[in-house]
């Protein structure tokens, strides 16, 4: 299966709210995340773990929206928006994206976030 294929597999996976088995899927043991945060991850194990605590934060899912994905070569990048009312009350909407760095055997091998609101 070719990585563009791949990518529009996550992205749906991702804008039904199944992101932990999008992770548990698409990404590789070794895989490095970072966000604009500069909220770091090492590995997969510690991904699904960071993606455990944020989800059981969540409320409410109010929408997730996939716009648009690009693929060159090995690099993909996927615009999203988020909108989510968290259990301790406040709000979270991120119009972010999701710029991925695919292996050779079709896996996320790095994954980083950059707010497009911001941009």
């Amino acid at each position: 299966m070719d990585i563009k294929t791949k990518v529009a597999q996550m992205d749906e996976m991702i804008s039904k709210g199944e992101i932990l088995n999008a992770v548990d899927t698409f990404f590789c043991d070794e895989t490095q995340t970072s966000d604009y945060g500069k909220v770091t991850t090492s590995g997969k194990q510690q991904m699904i773990e960071k993606m455990e605590g944020f989800l059981e934060a969540i409320e409410n899912i109010n929408g997730i929206t996939h716009h648009h994905s690009i693929v060159d070569g090995s690099i993909s990048a996927s615009e999203f928006t988020f909108d989510f009312d968290m259990k301790d009350g406040s709000e979270i909407y991120w119009h972010e994206i999701i710029r991925r760095i695919w292996n050779d055997d079709g896996k996320v091998i790095n994954e980083e976030y950059f707010d497009a609101q911001n941009q």
